[in-house]
């Protein structure tokens, strides 16, 4: 991918995302977590624990060529994002727990995410020149995760009003960002597009339905209610693909490790859509106190 797109533009597109994360965060978003730890704890184990678990049974599976396969854990490593919270929104899922959960998930993801992408590239990569995320290039991905979500909390608790009138326009310029990544993603590697569709469609479909449907009744068993399981199902199921392209271009130099999360931001949105259609199904066999929100 050209230099200037991958090391200029495409950090400072997610910056301005991440910063508009920030416009709907406040510090009541961590506090949240002590009153309603069975909702978030069930989902951070979910996404923490058993997507990577999942993904690298399914990468070993489908046979994924290296590079695909450390594609595949970066993605799943990757935290939800406004687009969560915005399919929340739109299904009648709990939207203070989906902010609650990309909170917590943007401070985890600068450890979890060079964490679980490192274990990725020794097992499937290990001769990848340069392919690592050693201290600096953790640092970047801390510049890109927290930095612009921390001075987009600091705005809101100055300028509530300004974070209000920003909290659209920020959704819509997140998913613009979203398809013209996945784009220029896509015309970078034309040439192997139809190899790469090959390798990772059916891998990341399975794996869309698996993240959403664990994301929904895991904490269903738990008898967590069913608005709070619909946001932790978006949380889990819709991932932040621009942040894991921006990593895969930009910090590790690789639009084949960026292939698979471009991919999954294509397939994710109808299979949500079509799972948050489900899920307001089922609502009315529901009890009482399950629609109560979190907050």
């Amino acid at each position: 991918m050209d230099s200037v797109l991958g090391s200029v533009l495409l950090p400072i597109a997610l910056a301005v995302v991440m910063f508009g994360l920030g416009l709907s965060l406040t510090v009541d978003d961590f506090i949240r977590v002590r009153k309603h730890p069975a909702a978030v704890l069930i989902a951070l184990a979910c996404q923490l624990i058993l997507l990577p678990v999942i993904c690298f049974g399914l990468v070993l599976l489908f046979d994924l060529p290296p590079l695909l396969a450390v594609g595949m854990m970066l993605l799943a490593a990757s935290p939800g994002g406004t687009t969560a919270n915005l399919f929340s929104h739109v299904f009648r899922g709990d939207v203070a727990l989906n902010i609650t959960l990309t909170a917590v998930n943007s401070i985890l993801a600068v450890v979890t995410l060079p964490l679980v992408t490192n274990l990725a590239l020794g097992y499937f990569a290990p001769s990848g020149d340069n392919l690592d995320l050693q201290f600096d290039k953790v640092v970047q991905v801390f510049a890109i995760v927290l930095i612009p979500v921390a001075i987009g909390m600091v705005v809101r608790r100055r300028s509530p009003a300004f974070a209000d009138r920003m909290d659209r326009p920020v959704r819509v310029f997140s998913i613009v960002v979203l398809a013209s990544v996945i784009l220029a993603t896509v015309i970078s590697e034309r040439e192997n597009l139809t190899d790469y569709l090959a390798a990772t469609g059916l891998i990341a479909l399975v794996f869309c339905v698996i993240s959403l449907s664990l994301g929904y009744f895991a904490p269903r068993a738990f008898r967590v209610g069913h608005r709070q399981s619909i946001a932790s199902a978006f949380e889990i199921g819709v991932h932040n693909s621009t942040l894991a392209i921006t990593i895969a271009i930009s910090v590790l130099n690789s639009t084949d490790i960026a292939v698979p999360a471009a991919v999954y931001g294509v397939v994710m949105f109808p299979v949500a859509a079509l799972f948050g259609w489900l899920f307001t199904r089922t609502r009315s066999g529901d009890t009482p106190e399950s629609h109560q929100p979190i907050g």
